[in-house]
């Protein structure tokens, strides 16, 4: 399994800067354009591991990988990734590691740095292993992760307001009632109204949006479809920013909750990339305690 540093979680960047720091605010480095956050190196202090500088300019080109509410949390996150970067360099060269650069799918060839610090990760953590009882037990109190989204067979007749005045917007509505109405649960006659009156391109469908998952539509549509029985077309029309919609509900296909032995391979996946980010991060945070790293705090993830 390939490992990637990135996925370390080493705690809160907002409490990795040391005290006394200026934020960027507070230095005069916000800016109000569409620019990356890259703050004046100089008012954020310098950073060092092991008596090894961090340039300021490769802090500001490494920000880019890290997006971040305000320009402080951002440059402590870039801080901190080269300075555990150069942690694991330094270590990899004091240990004698060497490594072959590997190439991806595309053909993109690993730096030289990318594959000294794979290598000494693969070497030197040791994740544990999940076994068949910890994933049952993680099974057990996760079950409705593993349960198949509910799926909605709808459908439905879009009456557009012939203009944005409150009044076009009436007389809309007014159709569609009468559309409900006149249709009611007949399936048929549903079908060609959509045909005939809908003003969405589903009138080609027959009105149908096919089977949807909670979240795929406008809350406001996908709450009136779930609120229909099956087989039924709502009596009251509901409304959103294209329209009024007249909902039908073909069909609702609940969701099933898989089984323990189909999802089992990917619960150990999960633990064990879960154990390997654990481990990985007490390392680094290990290497830092035995080292000196200055302007940026590196600490495991608490509990």
């Amino acid at each position: 399994m390939t490992r990637r540093l990135d996925v370390i979680n080493l705690g809160d960047p907002a409490q990795r800067l040391k005290p006394g720091m200026p934020s960027a605010c507070e230095s005069g480095g916000c800016g109000g354009g569409p620019e990356p956050l890259i703050p004046p190196p100089p008012s954020f202090g310098e950073v060092r591991v092991n008596g090894v500088d961090i340039e300021p300019e490769a802090i500001a080109q490494e920000i880019q990988h890290h997006p971040a509410p305000d320009a402080e949390t951002a440059w402590v996150e870039a801080a901190r990734a080269l300075a555990v970067r150069e942690l694991l360099l330094q270590e990899a060269q004091r240990l004698g590691i060497e490594a072959e650069s590997e190439t991806d799918e595309a053909g993109r060839t690993e730096a030289e740095d990318d594959a000294l610090v794979r290598a000494l990760i693969e070497q030197e953590v040791h994740p544990e292993k999940p076994g068949e009882k910890e994933c049952s037990r993680y099974y057990e109190a996760n079950v409705a992760r593993f349960r198949t989204p509910d799926l909605f067979e709808a459908a439905h007749i879009l009456i557009e307001p012939e203009g944005m005045d409150e009044a076009a917007w009436a007389t809309a509505e007014e159709q569609a009632r009468a559309i409900a109405a006149k249709v009611g649960d007949d399936a048929n006659a549903f079908a060609e109204a959509a045909r005939t009156l809908s003003q969405c391109p589903s009138a080609r469908q027959d009105g149908s949006l096919g089977q949807i998952r909670r979240g795929e539509m406008v809350p406001s549509v996908q709450e009136g479809i779930e609120a229909l029985a099956q087989a039924t077309t709502g009596r009251e029309p509901v409304r959103s920013r294209f329209g009024w919609h007249v909902l039908r509900l073909h069909r609702r296909i609940e969701g099933q909750t898989l089984p323990f032995e189909v999802v089992r391979d990917k619960i150990a996946d999960m633990l064990e990339a879960r154990s390997w980010t654990l481990e990985a991060s007490r390392y680094v945070v290990a290497l830092a305690a035995r080292g000196q790293v200055e302007g940026v705090i590196i600490e495991g993830p608490s509990g």
